[in-house]
């Protein structure tokens, strides 16, 4: 499923920054500790959290995901925002908390 499809079919999305929206995803990690998703978070699978600051695009880059989800209606810092954006790395947020956006995504067809 590509990253457009994934942001158009999840309720309550607001996208922050639109990037390679026709990138595959067919995993994905959740995560809030910053080092826990260095260490386990496949790479290229999208990331859902809770984190809404710079150093979530550090771990991004890292980590090669393609798309960040912001659970809980997080709204991004704006260095985050930015970060993404110069990186191209889609960044968006869901009114769901991770439980239930995780439940939805694996509903999709993405899977860990």
């Amino acid at each position: 499923m590509k990253i457009r499809d994934i942001l158009e079919n999840l309720e309550g999305v607001t996208t922050h920054v639109a990037a390679g929206e026709d990138v595959e995803i067919t995993r994905g990690f959740v995560g809030d500790l910053l080092s826990f998703v260095m260490g386990s978070a496949p790479e290229k699978a999208l990331w859902v959290t809770i984190q809404n600051h710079v150093n979530v695009a550090a771990v991004a880059l890292l980590k090669e995901v393609p798309l960040v989800l912001l659970a809980s209606g997080r709204v991004p810092s704006l260095e985050l925002k930015d970060q993404c954006h110069k990186e191209g790395i889609a960044l968006a947020s869901v009114d769901m908390d991770s439980f239930e956006v995780c439940g939805r995504l694996f509903a999709m067809g993405v899977r860990n």
